[in-house]
């Protein structure tokens, strides 16, 4: 049920040989991320449970859900960007359905993240599944 976008991502870690080359393209997609308005990271679109500021505002359009998001940390940037890759466009009644922690398996995070940023990351997708709910 992976996004065309996620696919892409999953294939680009498959070519990449080791993992400092796969932190290097997650730290690149965060670039490649339009920045996030300062006006609206504020404390009600702040992801708790992070080590870094991170900051998720959903937009849902045509019963889609999408998201903006942000963070003060390179790779957690990164990591935005590949839940962004996750989730966006996906009908807002079935985001709940996506396996997230299988789909990062696919890319091996599980396992190459520290446990202060594998903690962050599913303060992430909690949030982005309640907001997902909440739209639905």
């Amino acid at each position: 049920m992976a996004t065309p976008a996620f696919e892409d991502i999953a294939e680009t870690f498959d070519f990449l040989d080791d993992w400092e080359e796969r932190y290097r393209h997650v730290i690149e997609l965060g670039k490649a991320m339009p920045p996030m308005d300062p006006a609206v990271q504020v404390p009600a679109t702040k992801v708790d449970g992070c080590a870094s500021q991170v900051w998720i505002l959903p937009r849902i359009e045509d019963r889609r859900f999408d998201f903006q998001g942000d963070s003060d940390a390179l790779i957690v940037r990164g990591l935005i960007a590949v839940l962004h890759a996750l989730y966006a466009g996906v009908p807002v009644d079935q985001v709940g359905q996506i396996d997230a922690q299988a789909a990062l398996a696919r890319l091996g995070l599980d396992e190459h993240l520290s446990a202060q940023r594998s903690n962050g990351l599913r303060a992430m997708i909690e949030r982005i599944r309640l907001m997902a709910a909440d739209a639905g």
